[in-house]
């Protein structure tokens, strides 16, 4: 019989731990729950549950998935959700359903709605596919992919029409927190990855980069029909993120964060987390 792994990273998370942990123990066999360093209660939580608790040092999403993947390497394949993902009950049918599929596919991609709240107004900003489920022996996650949220290498993958709900922004001031750190990290392990310093080509300038992102959320996705002004608000802040990712590469190749850039060079991801 085939057997399912599931996995959630958390920190300090009391509130929406409950309602992802309901999910994972629907659909897995087993549940571990990766501690980066909680002091709020989210342990007591996962006791609660009935949960496994695996404590780590935080060095980023790479090393943390990574022992989540080692501890569960018994198992034939693992999924995963974040601390503020849920799946309604549909989507627990849909992936009880993978059980019984002649073939496992390496990955299975699942559509996740990102929700938007802003003062009494809830929306969805937008809905992508994201590979949640893989096979244990495709589970290759790096320490420096400490910002990388996507499996890594090519998979072969199958798409479920099921949805996993993300509470995507509990507020609009609490992302305009987070973009400039976000942006830094990325363009550090973007700059890692190549080796050095990265040239921001033409076609990925920060103001092109805001636009771009601003417009396929308002628009193509269609944030702006379901959440008005809330929703163009919520459109342009992800979009700065984007900006902001490039507008860092240009900074770390002007020789900004010097620290943080030899500690990534190292391999010392503790210590990046501790910098800044």
């Amino acid at each position: 019989m085939r057997s399912v792994g599931g996995f959630i990273l958390f920190r300090d998370n009391a509130t929406t731990l409950p309602r992802a942990l309901e999910g994972l123990l629907a659909t897995c066999d087993e549940v571990l729950a990766v501690d980066t360093g909680s002091a709020d209660g989210s342990a007591a939580v996962v006791e609660a549950a009935g949960v496994r608790r695996l404590a780590v040092t935080w060095r980023g999403f790479g090393a943390a998935r990574a022992a989540a993947a080692r501890a569960l390497s018994h198992h034939d394949a693992l999924f995963f959700l974040d601390s503020d993902e849920w799946l309604p009950e549909a989507s627990v049918a849909a992936l009880r359903g993978v059980r019984v599929w002649a073939e496992w596919p390496e990955a299975v991609a699942l559509r996740r709605r990102d929700w938007v709240t802003a003062g009494q107004r809830r929306f969805v900003l937008r809905s992508e596919w994201r590979k949640r489920w893989v096979l244990t022996s495709k589970a290759s996650w790096t320490e420096a992919q400490f910002v990388h949220e996507s499996l890594p290498g090519p998979l072969q993958t199958r798409r479920l029409d099921a949805f996993i709900e993300h509470a995507f922004l509990p507020s609009l001031e609490s992302r305009a927190s987070r973009n400039d750190r976000y942006g830094l990290l990325w363009a550090l392990r973007e700059q890692a990855a190549q080796g050095g310093p990265v040239p921001v080509p033409w076609t990925k300038r920060p103001w092109m980069q805001q636009w771009a992102h601003f417009l396929r959320n308002a628009v193509l996705k269609g944030a702006a029909l379901r959440g008005g002004r809330a929703g163009l608000a919520a459109s342009w802040l992800v979009a700065r993120y984007h900006a902001d990712k490039y507008r860092w590469l240009e900074r770390l190749a002007a020789g900004e964060e010097p620290e943080m850039q030899a500690a990534v060079a190292r391999g010392d991801y503790e210590a990046v987390f501790r910098a800044r």
